[in-house]
């Protein structure tokens, strides 16, 4: 339940309507506030102001019909030049980034503010009266105009805000710093506590893995269908070990964020299957939120895609626009460097008293490679810029990587490229990238061998260029 109440709340604060609504219903109250002021409380405060000339029922009038007519005109006038905005950003750089936009605060402000202005103005508008009975709620009026002033100025952000947000560079920065802030709250994150390899939790977790992949004695598991078809948008991690533990099991993931899927699939196994009652079944399922659609929180794969389409796009024979794809694989070496600085959590997870309770699918620094660099390499070996520019990109996620499999990995990415450009390039443009290759993988090779000096090394060139 909490899975899905989180996924709930993303989704609507991600949405196009509820800034604006909230805004609109916060006007309706404030102009409901101000006429009740006018009306007793604050009914002479603006009387002592030497320069504020009071308002006749005409006057007041035809003030707010004038702002409340123009706002709503240009409350139309922005909502289409967001789907024009919309539109070329679908068709230039993938129609995945609809999300993006769509969440832009600014664009949500703008539309909430003269909307919100709007309502103000009717609200205030029904209470003005004339005759014997004559009421000018002038604060109110006031606040109207005051509104009035603020929305030009929201305008004018908004007519410089729309360029600045189909820019490529600040599309791709939006992306990056997102999935590096998603790099910085997954990892270290774990479902429990990081499992302490000692003898008897080795041979736990040894008797757990036979039994879920039905090697062992006791194949006595149960397997535990999803009930909804869709992607899962968020796994609620305490939720999943609370199961676990109340029931005495060992769960094993089969999806993670991200992965689309079937109602009747297997969304997890336990064991032992004795212990898996209906009532255990359905709080373990409760633990996944299920949706139409990808969406960025918790799906770390989904951002790296974003970028991985965007340059594909650019790399592409109609496009050609190789600037754009640098840029791409600026942020994702930025997003690959912070993955590689980090402990990337166990498959194996184990509750307070360091009992291992879930087995999750696990994640390598490899596959984050394969699915950022390895996903663009065929694009990138077309084009003898891209290709140098990935090549400089992997150098500095090698001077990021802890570890010799990580470096492994990274010259694997190198080769890789360089194999498929020697069959897309020719002339002086596969030997400028075979010589940059070479350099790049004799640098990784020295780190292999012998440690900090050659990423010492590979930091003094690759990150200033003069390699």
């Amino acid at each position: 339940m909490r899975s899905r109440l989180f996924a709930f709340v993303e989704v609507v604060r991600a949405s196009y309507w509820f800034i604006p609504s909230i805004m609109a219903s916060l006007a309706i109250l404030l102009g409901a506030l101000t006429v009740w002021l006018d009306s007793g409380p604050a009914s002479d405060l603006l009387n002592g102001i030497s320069w504020y000339q009071s308002a006749k029922p005409d006057g007041a009038h035809e003030v707010l019909s004038t702002i409340a007519g123009s706002m709503i005109t240009v409350a139309g006038v922005v909502f289409s030049i967001t789907i024009v905005a919309l539109s070329y950003a679908s068709s230039q750089y993938g129609p995945r980034l609809l999300t993006n936009f769509m969440t832009d605060r600014g664009n949500q402000v703008t539309l909430g503010t003269f909307i919100a202005t709007f309502l103000y103005c009717l609200v205030v508008l029904r209470t003005i009266r004339g005759g014997d009975e004559e009421f000018v709620p002038q604060l109110a009026v006031m606040i109207g105009m005051l509104l009035g002033l603020a929305s030009i100025g929201v305008l004018i952000y908004f007519i410089h805000h729309v360029p600045q947000s189909i820019h490529i560079n600040n599309v791709a920065a939006r992306i990056g710093r997102q999935l590096i802030d998603s790099v910085d709250k997954r990892f270290p994150q774990f479902i429990g506590q990081s499992a302490e390899f000692e003898e008897h939790v080795e041979h736990r977790v040894a008797q757990a893995a036979e039994a879920l992949s039905g090697r062992g004695e006791d194949q006595r598991v149960a397997s535990i269908a999803g009930s909804a078809t869709g992607y899962i948008e968020a796994v609620d991690d305490n939720k999943l070990m609370e199961e676990a533990r109340r029931y005495d099991l060992v769960v094993r993931l089969r999806y993670r964020p991200g992965d689309y899927l079937h109602a009747g699939r297997t969304l997890l196994q336990a064991w032992p299957a004795e212990r898996v009652t209906r009532q255990a079944a359905d709080g373990l399922r409760a633990s996944y939120a299920v949706g139409d659609k990808r969406t960025p929180f918790g799906d770390l794969d989904f951002l790296i895609e974003e970028l991985v389409e965007i340059a594909a796009r650019a790399l592409s024979p109609g496009v050609n626009d190789p600037a754009t794809a640098r840029t791409c694989f600026d942020w994702l070496g930025a997003g690959a460097s912070e993955i590689a600085r980090r402990h990337l959590p166990q498959p194996e997870r184990a509750d307070k008293d360091g009992t291992i309770r879930v087995i999750a699918q696990p994640e390598g620094f490899d596959d984050y490679m394969a699915r950022a660099f390895g996903a663009l390499r065929q694009y990138a070996a077309t084009d003898m810029t891209a290709a140098l520019h990935m090549l400089r990109t992997l150098g500095g996620v090698a001077v990021a990587c802890s570890n010799r499999m990580q470096l492994a990995a990274v010259r694997a990415e190198a080769q890789w490229l360089l194999d498929m450009a020697d069959c897309a390039l020719t002339g002086q443009a596969i030997e400028e990238v075979r010589r940059r290759g070479a350099a790049l993988k004799d640098l990784i090779d020295r780190g292999l061998a012998d440690g900090s000096p050659a990423m010492d090394a590979m930091q003094a060139n690759w990150l200033s260029g003069t390699a």
